[in-house]
C-alpha cells in the first residue's frame, strides 16, 4: 500500500512538471523562439503556447516594443570647432523577423552606434558650426537612411533618428552667447537712438509750428493797432483838431503806456531821463523828428531807381 501511495505521488509530481514545461505564456509585445535538439523550430506570439518537454526549448523572448538608443559623438566642423552631437535612434524588431534579429545579429545596439558614428562624422565635418544648428534635420535624417537600409536585413526596422542635442566646446558656445548679446546690444541701440531722433524732430516741428502760430498772431495784434489808431485819428480829427495835433497826442499816449508797463516791471532797471512836464513836449517833438527823418529815407530806398541798382 505504501509502495502505491509512493507512486502516486511521483507520477503526480512528473505530471506536474511535464505539465509546467509543456505550456508557456508569452505577453503582449513580445515572441519567444523556439528551438529544437538545439535548432530554430518557431517563433511564438502573445497567448497561452505548448511546447515539447525537454525536446523544446525557448532561448530568447524578443521586444516587440519600439525601444530607443542614445548614442554621444564627437566630432569636428568644418570652421574646427569640436561639437558633442547626441542622436536617439528609435528602433524595433519586425515581427516577421524575429529569427533573423535573434541569429544573424549578436548586439544590435553596437551595430546601431557603429552606422550613427560612420553617418555623422561624415555629415558634419561638411558643414560649419552654424550650419549644423540650422541642418540638424537634414543629419538626422541622412542617420535614419543609413540605418534603415543596413538593418532591415537584419530584422530591425529604424523608427525615427533625432539628433536631440548640439554642444560646442563651452569657450565657443561662450563666445557664441557674446556675440548673440552684442549684436542684440547693438540694435537696443539703433532703436533709442532712432526714438531720440524723432524726439528731437518732433519738438523742432512742435517749435516751429508754436512760432508761426506766434508770428501770426503779433501780425494780427499789429494790424488791429495799426486799425484802431486809424479809426482814433479820424474820430479825432472830426473833431476839428489838425494832424499835427493828432500825432502829438498819439504819440504822447503810447509813451505813456510804455512808461506804464516799465512801472509794472518791479525788476526793471530802466531810467528816465529829463522826464519833468516841461519835457513831454520834447519827446513828442523828438519821436516826431525821427518818424520824419526816417520816411524820406524810407522812400528813397523804395524807389524804382535805388531797386535797379541793387
Amino acid at each position: 500500500m505504501e509502495v502505491v501511495i509512493v507512486l502516486f505521488i511521483f507520477c503526480t509530481i512528473a505530471a506536474l512538471v511535464l505539465f509546467f514545461n509543456s505550456v508557456f505564456v508569452v505577453k503582449q509585445k513580445t515572441a519567444a523562439i523556439i528551438e529544437r535538439f538545439g535548432r530554430f523550430h518557431s517563433v511564438r506570439f502573445p497567448g497561452l503556447r505548448a511546447k515539447i518537454p525537454f525536446v523544446d526549448r525557448k532561448v530568447k523572448v524578443a521586444n516587440l516594443r519600439i525601444q530607443q538608443l542614445d548614442v554621444d559623438v564627437e566630432t569636428k566642423t568644418q570652421d574646427n570647432v569640436f561639437i558633442n552631437t547626441k542622436v536617439s535612434i528609435q528602433y524595433m524588431v519586425l515581427e516577421d523577423q524575429v529569427a533573423d534579429s535573434y541569429y544573424k545579429l549578436e548586439r544590435p545596439e553596437s551595430q546601431i552606434e557603429s552606422y550613427v558614428f560612420d553617418t555623422v562624422r561624415s555629415e558634419i565635418p561638411m558643414l560649419i558650426l552654424d550650419d549644423v544648428f540650422s541642418n540638424k534635420d537634414a543629419v538626422a535624417k541622412s542617420i535614419q537612411q543609413s540605418l534603415s537600409g543596413a538593418m532591415k536585413q537584419f530584422g530591425y526596422v529604424i523608427v525615427n533618428s533625432l539628433v536631440t542635442d548640439l554642444q560646442p566646446e563651452v569657450t565657443v558656445k561662450d563666445a557664441m552667447n557674446k556675440i548673440n548679446a552684442t549684436e542684440r546690444l547693438k540694435l537696443a541701440a539703433r532703436n533709442e537712438a532712432e526714438a531720440d531722433k524723432i524726439k528731437l524732430v518732433k519738438k523742432a516741428e512742435a517749435e516751429a509750428e508754436s512760432k508761426r502760430l506766434q508770428g501770426e498772431g503779433l501780425a494780427n495784434q499789429r494790424q488791429e493797432i495799426a486799425r484802431g489808431i486809424r479809426e482814433s485819428i479820424e474820430t479825432i480829427k472830426e473833431t476839428g483838431v489838425s494832424e499835427d495835433e493828432v500825432l502829438t497826442l498819439l504819440l504822447v499816449t503810447q509813451h505813456y503806456d510804455a512808461v506804464q508797463d516799465v512801472a509794472r516791471n518791479s525788476s526793471s532797471n530802466t531810467v528816465l531821463m529829463n522826464y519833468s512836464p516841461a519835457g513831454i513836449g520834447d519827446v513828442a517833438s523828438q519821436i516826431r523828428e525821427a518818424m520824419l527823418s526816417v520816411s524820406p529815407s524810407l522812400k528813397r530806398a523804395a524807389s524804382p531807381k535805388n531797386i535797379s541798382g541793387q
